[in-house]
């Protein structure tokens, strides 16, 4: 069984779409979102409906929870709160009201068992939609952070847009990166594989090119609120 975990969409369709042309040419049995949709990309509505067109179980990240009922303060840099709830603003505008339903009825976590291999996947950590958790971390952090609340095999998550793999104790830990806004210097889409087979377990992480100046463009061309910086992300795949 090939199962794909995609996250952190963040309204870049264009990448979105290259991501899951990928996941068809490798035959991937099923696809599992682990949130983050729409919010801060030119093209929300378009993400969330390829991600609803999955038909597949979607969990909600900490971006999907800003959506529906804003950005609080203290959940972003000071500074950075007055753009974020903008750029909040504009993606709300694009959506419909049962666009917004659909996030906020989203589920936190996911717990799945695949040919007796059983997975634990959720957006941060199993408890919180914000907490960010790095792979520099400790083994210790990253186990009680992450690994605690239940006894699976491997645990997958999102949120920190910088994939890696580690093992620890007979378990894997797993973060997929992000479709939309790689965070790790490579400015190609990220998704994570688990290929489970007669007991072997097969993980990777998959790097996608896409056009990357055609999102920059749709940054231009809708206005977004914040294009200028967000452009700069998508093509360096770094914050700063």
């Amino acid at each position: 069984m090939k199962l794909a975990f995609i996250s952190d969409i963040h309204g870049n369709s264009i990448a979105l779409e290259a991501v899951l042309e990928d996941i068809r040419k490798k035959q991937i049995d099923r696809v599992y979102v682990l949130g983050d949709l729409c919010y801060r990309g030119p093209d929300p509505k378009r993400s969330l409906a390829l991600v609803r067109s999955l038909d597949t179980q979607v969990i909600k990240g900490n971006a999907d929870e800003w959506v529906v009922r804003g950005v609080n303060q203290g959940e972003v840099p000071e500074q950075a709160v007055e753009m974020m709830r903008a750029e909040r603003e504009w993606t709300v505008a694009q959506l419909d009201e049962q666009d917004i339903e659909y996030l906020a009825s989203l589920p936190t976590e996911m717990k799945l068992e695949i040919e007796g291999i059983s997975i634990h996947a959720f957006h941060a950590t199993p408890s919180s939609l914000f907490e960010i958790v790095l792979p520099s971390a400790g083994d210790e952090v990253l186990k009680s952070k992450l690994m605690s609340a239940s006894d699976a095999d491997i645990f997958i998550y999102a949120h920190i847009h910088k994939p890696f793999i580690r093992y620890m104790e007979g378990k894997i830990l797993l973060n997929i990166g992000s479709v939309g806004l790689p965070f790790d210097g490579m400015p190609k889409a990220a998704y994570a594989i688990v290929e489970i087979e007669n007991g072997q377990i097969r993980t990777s992480i998959e790097r996608v090119p896409y056009r990357i100046e055609d999102v920059v463009k749709q940054y231009e061309e809708v206005q977004y609120p914040n294009a200028e910086m967000m452009s700069k992300i998508v093509r360096n795949g770094l914050v700063k």
